[in-house]
């Protein structure tokens, strides 16, 4: 773990960045979709001290900086997410969540530090020529921050040749990076089944129409689907996550609600999946006599990495880690972010940084209560940036 006002001076110059604590200060000040106020204004703040041109409120409570050397035109983005989860802390750390019910379990605090930290670097060292824009965005979580910054013109008002992004990732060693050309993560789409039987008496059930026990069936069913639909060589995921009815101990229902949601990397298994999940619930339904209705949403588009973005992306991976901890062909991740909304609009490239394995710090799995990001890889990703920016921005 790194100490606080250390960063790594072989890379980034003898004057300290206080990564660890602009860290900690980030993760007690933890907020939620739309709603990060106060993150937005220390982002800001630390920008503006740095002598960063700084933009707020776009897309909401999103921030955009610009730092601009030399006058060659070319730009790159360097994208954070700013948003905290709606979970009660429980990780008794000195510097946990001031704000009840909200806190860092995903690591956006980290994410927002690298940027802040590589700001810092370039805007006293240097070593390119064109502009940085580094982009703060709201609401990540959600699926909804990307696509309102942009609807608020951040390609138009602030020109972008191709935009990039760390994600950290608990299970995968301390500092090392990993990314692949093509769909990285994977998008998600949410379900939601409403199944309506004949509610009575549990005494008799042969005067009802059962919506549990249809239900229970659909859910069965939509197992099926990945192992008889899907073409094996395609990845997907079919999870029922919630399952409530409007019964009682001594009361058949008469509606059951049933949710879930699904991963995909291809839009035509995006397709298929919503087939067969309104054709399961509807027909199964129906052949027990009750009726069933489904909702189906696409929430987070797959993110796509660009070969040429990837190309830059890797080399700045090996500069900065060395080719034994970079892995330039990683296996697609079923998580989803909506960095994948910027690369319909630009060259992107998205890249996982490890967190730590399981058992070490930093291993403990994303949007637990007791998740925390690990200090020690914020120099890794400071480096990383800084590589990035001066190989995609020579002088």
């Amino acid at each position: 773990m790194t100490t606080e006002h250390q960063t790594d001076t072989a890379e980034t110059g003898p004057t300290a960045v206080p990564l660890t604590s602009w860290r900690h200060r980030l993760h007690q000040i933890a907020e939620t979709a739309f709603t990060e106020h106060r993150t937005a204004e220390f982002v800001a703040d630390t920008l503006r001290s740095l002598g960063v041109d700084v933009t707020t409120g776009v897309g909401g409570t999103g921030v955009v900086g610009s730092l601009t050397r030399g006058g060659s035109g070319r730009s790159v983005g360097l994208r954070a997410d700013m948003d905290g989860l709606p979970l009660q802390e429980a990780t008794g750390l000195p510097y946990a969540s001031h704000h009840e019910g909200r806190m860092h379990a995903c690591g956006h605090d980290g994410h927002m530090t690298m940027v802040l930290g590589a700001a810092a670097v370039l805007a006293r060292d240097g070593g390119f020529d064109g502009t940085v824009r580094l982009l703060f965005q709201p609401a990540e979580e959600p699926g909804r921050g990307a696509a309102a910054m942009i609807a608020d013109g951040l390609f138009d008002r602030f020109p972008m040749d191709a935009v990039y992004g760390l994600h950290n990732v608990p299970g995968l060693p301390a500092g090392h990076l990993a990314t692949r050309a093509g769909a990285f993560m994977a998008g998600e789409d949410n379900f939601a089944i409403t199944v309506t039987g004949r509610g009575g008496h549990a005494s008799a059930p042969h005067h009802v129409v059962d919506p549990l026990v249809v239900g229970a069936q659909i859910v069965l069913a939509l197992q099926t689907i990945v192992a008889r639909s899907v073409d094996p060589m395609e990845s997907a995921v079919v999870s029922c996550t919630d399952l409530t009815t409007d019964g009682a101990r001594n009361a058949i229902p008469t509606t059951v609600r049933i949710t879930g949601d699904t991963r995909t990397f291809d839009p035509a298994v995006s397709g298929l999946l919503e087939r067969r999940v309104r054709e399961i619930a509807e027909h199964t339904a129906r052949a027990h006599g009750a009726s069933a209705t489904v909702t189906y949403t696409r929430e987070f588009a797959t993110t796509v990495n660009h070969p040429e973005a990837t190309a830059e992306a890797v080399r700045a991976a090996r500069a900065t880690v060395g080719e034994d901890r970079c892995d330039p062909e990683a296996p697609p991740i079923t998580a989803s972010e909506d960095f994948g909304v910027y690369a319909r609009h630009v060259p992107a490239n998205f890249t996982a940084i490890g967190n730590g394995l399981q058992g070490e710090p930093g291993g403990t799995p994303l949007h637990s209560h007791d998740y925390d990001f690990n200090d020690g890889i914020l120099p890794t990703g400071v480096r990383y940036y800084q590589h990035l920016v001066q190989g995609a921005l020579p002088r």
